[in-house]
């Protein structure tokens, strides 16, 4: 797969303090280059860990900084299972960060008006875009499952080529989850996956050297054209692979 890039480190911590200095150098670059930096997060506990590292890192240029979420929960945004909750906890409750530069999925909608909400304020933050928005980073965690986003496994939203974001019904759960497409995660100039734990170990490999199709393993999906590809990995986590870095 051309563009990919494969880092297996010691541990999550080594994984978040990683993933914070990657941020922090493409971050100043889009700043210095286009006047902002356009940044979708992802839920899930290994992002939570590397929102605490960017908050007592290296200074970011937060005022030029645009906060999207790459999902959401069909929930309200003080529920615990909420994306948007865990990541004004860990980092955009902190003072530095421009508070009407972040934009959340409205989860207490219903799913499909919230999905239809979020891309018209996308539209509004990409004016001008014919096909698809170009984030600078998209950030992505790895479900057990293989799911990426809330692109779950046999579920309506793989089949999606034209919307920016979908109201998503996973069996599994049995609701509704809102998340951005395909398309969208593929325009990204990079998009940074961050995993952890023995419990992806079977997801990750699956991703990086199976040959299951993309309904039964969401993430093998995520392959943008034309920007980086990114697995920063512990090694828990890559047990399954022959490990380099």
């Amino acid at each position: 797969m051309p563009g990919r890039n494969l880092r297996v480190l010691d541990n999550l911590d080594a994984v978040a303090r990683t993933a914070a200095q990657w941020m922090h150098d493409r971050a100043w670059a889009a700043v210095n280059a286009r006047g902002r930096f356009t940044l979708a997060l992802s839920g899930g506990n290994t992002p939570r860990a590397l929102y605490r590292a960017m908050a007592d890192g290296p200074r970011l240029p937060w005022e030029r900084m645009v906060f999207c979420f790459g999902d959401e929960r069909n929930v309200p945004p003080d529920h615990p299972e909420s994306n948007a909750r865990m990541a004004q906890q860990t980092l955009l409750a902190q003072p530095f960060v421009n508070q009407s530069s972040v934009y959340r999925i409205r989860g207490e909608l219903p799913a499909e008006e919230a999905a239809a909400d979020y891309e018209q304020t996308l539209r509004t933050l990409f004016p001008g875009t014919t096909a698809f928005p170009t984030f600078d980073l998209v950030l992505l965690g790895l479900g057990p499952d293989g799911h990426t986003a809330s692109l779950f496994p046999y579920s309506p939203a793989l089949a999606e080529r034209s919307r920016w974001v979908v109201a998503n019904w996973v069996e599994k759960l049995r609701t509704k989850r809102i998340t951005l497409t395909f398309p969208v995660l593929n325009a990204a100039s990079e998009v940074i996956f961050l995993v952890a734990g023995e419990d992806k170990a079977w997801a990750l490999k699956e991703v990086l050297k199976g040959t299951a199709p993309i309904s039964e393993v969401p993430a093998r999906g995520v392959v943008p054209p034309s920007g980086r590809l990114t697995y920063l990995v512990d090694r828990a986590a890559a047990a399954g692979l022959v490990q380099s870095t």
